[in-house]
């Protein structure tokens, strides 16, 4: 049975220094319970032992790991002042990242292949140093979740800091050995690390449900993504870990929840309530930051997590929970229409991080789908198309077009699925290596192009397509032909990136030629400050259409990432239009909205979201959002897939009227202010 969690979650830092003392010394169980129900809180993760190594709660068999001031039995009177208030209490346990551990175990720590222990240097500040999953270590551990399990009354269990690991310790090395693998080589210790993580999850999950089979259990390592597929069996429920400001950036969630809503778990997106990133003490985030990110969370079918940090003398920070229990208040009055609301998809978009070699790490290639989710999410002419994210195991069935942006490999078994999928009436938008081997020589699905020639190298040998040069050195420039340039004029625009050198196959269509400059830019061929102009001469197609398959030759969705021109944005969504043309949403609002349609079955209806908050960068290091500009009388024309009874402004309770024309229905939101909800009552 799928588990259900709460909406308004906490999750309660509180890694403390063994110098610090009077731990808990000022902790009031009801002025913390009080609080934090005041602040409209229904779970909150309390800490069992933090990265410093240590508990706080009070054990018999671990009394040497109680942190060396703890005042009193901490954990356990937090726990049971927020059961009386019913406030759900899941425990969390650090499990990589253990100072005490780390130091008095150098054994179990991961080593790299150069024979140096990985992480924080011995007199660097940090607590930073992996333990590897395949050593006595997690015997220990398990004793530890026991204790904890037996000692104290848990709702679930929040493992923290679980990831594979390159790890070259004498286990490792003896078990890659047993298996066959070389640890020497890069690649197999590699896959074997992800053997490790998977059976220390797996085994770890089996012994916590012998103990309780009703707790919750979730790992996280700082990123959900298509990794996580092959884990899911260990795991309850999915928990996204994403502060804007703590080096995850506004693009992350919307990357992790479009796909993680996919894999069939509920799950929460977690930001927090510091100005920066955890461990930000005695700051708080700009109310209409927290609004926009708890927001994006029910727009996005996922519930709220705000991360907070308890000072060591166990006092709650009023202030904290007078910011939180704002946004929360308006949470709870919403969280009715997103209760078990479903997307509702048209576009499904593969990303990269699916089919990654295994020697490139998990966020390496993660520009193309940024720009994908960018673009899609900022729309043209107020198409806000309805999209998830997929990898090569998704079911392609629920949309009518698939993206494969800049690099998604083809090989036999993808090319079987595509083949079905197409097979069933299903179209692809494709660019630049997408549709080709993993070693880009050869486009392995029929996009109606054929590869010509590898391109230009530059001086080093490397061949120069799909990457950024300075000063532009490498670029070429597309013209649109008619009909494929609404929108932009028949002249060239700039494309940063050398794209594939393509020829279109007969019976393709060319909607888009490739322009070459005079010369690429060296150190005795240079034009002004930048890139050399366009001398008029087509090369090739850039972009071609046969059937229901269109392939753009550049990497559009990097370019966007990297430089946002607009026209790239425009040719997609030109593209688009040919291949699904009576989009599911129009809303006549600026492009930095942020639309999501939602289904709610079981009350049959369909929910809208509308987000309206500007992220500006204020500062060196992040965006900052404090300012919330109202929208008047935003346009929205919704395709419905039966007929429509009545529609309101959610939960302000207030009919909107709207006529009904050819399957649309279109009616006024006459004010947005932050976020607004419109339910549509379907007969």
């Amino acid at each position: 049975m799928k588990t259900e969690l709460p909406f308004r979650q906490i999750h309660l830092d509180f890694h403390t220094h063994e110098a610090i003392s009077g731990i808990g010394a000022d902790f009031d169980p009801d002025v913390f319970a009080d609080t934090l129900a005041q602040a409209h809180v229904n779970s909150i993760n309390l800490f069992a032992r933090c990265h410093h190594g240590w508990l706080y709660y009070y054990s018999a068999k671990y009394a040497d790991r109680q942190h060396p001031h703890l005042t009193r039995d901490l954990l356990r009177e937090q726990i049971n002042a927020c059961h009386a208030r019913g406030i759900k209490t899941p425990v969390y346990i650090t499990v990589q990242w253990d100072h005490y551990t780390a130091l008095r175990h150098p054994e179990w720590r991961v080593l790299r292949a150069d024979g140096s222990l990985e992480g924080t240097p011995p007199y660097e500040a940090g607590f930073y140093r992996c333990l590897c999953l395949n050593t006595p270590y997690v015997d220990w551990l398990k004793g530890l979740v026991q204790d904890v399990i037996e000692t104290l009354p848990v709702d679930g269990l929040w493992l923290d800091i679980v990831d594979a690991q390159d790890c070259s310790c004498a286990y490792c090395q003896a078990g890659m050995r047993a298996q066959g693998m070389e640890p020497s080589n890069e690649a197999h210790r590699i896959q074997y690390g992800k053997q490790v993580l998977h059976n220390f999850q797996n085994s770890m999950t089996a012994f916590i449900r012998a103990l309780n089979p009703d707790v919750l259990i979730f790992y996280n390592a700082g990123h959900v993504g298509p990794r996580h597929r092959a884990m899911l069996d260990a795991f309850t429920h999915l928990e996204l870990e994403s502060l804007p400001s703590g080096g995850w950036g506004y693009l992350h969630f919307p990357i992790a929840a479009r796909y993680g809503r996919t894999l069939g778990l509920d799950y929460l997106g977690m930001t927090g309530k510091f100005q920066t990133s955890w461990g930000d003490f005695h700051s708080f985030k700009n109310q209409a930051a927290l609004e926009f990110e708890c927001h994006h969370m029910l727009a996005l079918n996922a519930k709220c997590c705000v991360g907070d940090q308890l000072h060591p003398t166990g006092r709650i920070c009023p202030e904290t929970y007078t910011l939180i229990g704002a946004v929360y208040a308006q949470v709870e009055q919403k969280e009715a229409w997103c209760a078990g609301a479903e997307q509702v998809p048209e576009i499904g978009v593969l990303t990269p991080e699916a089919f990654e070699n295994v020697l490139r790490r998990e966020q390496s290639n993660f520009k193309p789908i940024q720009g994908a989710v960018r673009m899609l999410q900022e729309g043209v002419d107020g198409i806000k198309y309805q999209f998830d994210i997929l990898d090569g195991e998704s079911d392609f069935s629920r949309y009518q077009v698939l993206i494969l942006p800049d690099d998604i490999p083809v090989d036999a078994a993808l090319k079987q699925k595509l083949d079905a999928y197409f097979a069933q009436g299903g179209a692809i938008v494709a660019s630049f290596a997408s549709g080709m081997d993993a070693q880009q020589t050869q486009f392995t699905f029929d996009m109606g192009v054929t590869l010509t020639g590898a391109g230009p190298r530059d001086a080093h040998g490397n061949l120069v397509r799909g990457k950024e040069y300075p000063g532009n050195a490498y670029i070429e420039y597309v013209i649109p032909r008619a009909g494929f340039d609404a929108g932009l004029a028949q002249t060239e625009y700039v494309m940063y990136r050398r794209g594939m050198e393509i020829a279109a196959q007969n019976g393709a269509d060319v909607l888009a030629d490739t322009v070459a400059s005079y010369f690429d830019r060296t150190y005795d061929h240079f034009c002004s400050h930048r890139q050399t102009p366009s001398a008029g001469q087509v090369v090739h197609p850039a972009v071609v259409q046969k059937g229901r398959v269109i392939y753009f030759s550049q990497p559009i969705f990097s370019l966007y990432q990297t430089k946002a021109p607009r026209w790239c944005k425009q040719l997609l969504f030109n593209a688009l239009a040919r291949l699904l043309p009576e989009p599911l949403v129009r809303v006549h609002a600026p492009t930095a909205s942020i639309v999501t349609l939602n289904a709610q079955p079981q009350h049959n209806r369909q929910v809208l979201h509308i987000l309206y908050y500007v992220p500006e960068r204020r500062c060196d290091e992040y965006d900052v959002i404090e300012d919330v500009t109202p929208l008047y009388d935003v346009v929205v024309s919704v395709k419905t897939p039966q007929q429509v009874k009545s529609i309101s402004l959610v939960p302000q309770n207030v009919a909107l009227p709207f006529t009904l024309d050819a399957g649309r229905v279109t009616f006024t939101v006459p004010r947005i202010e932050g976020h607004q909800m419109i339910e549509l009552m379907l007969s």
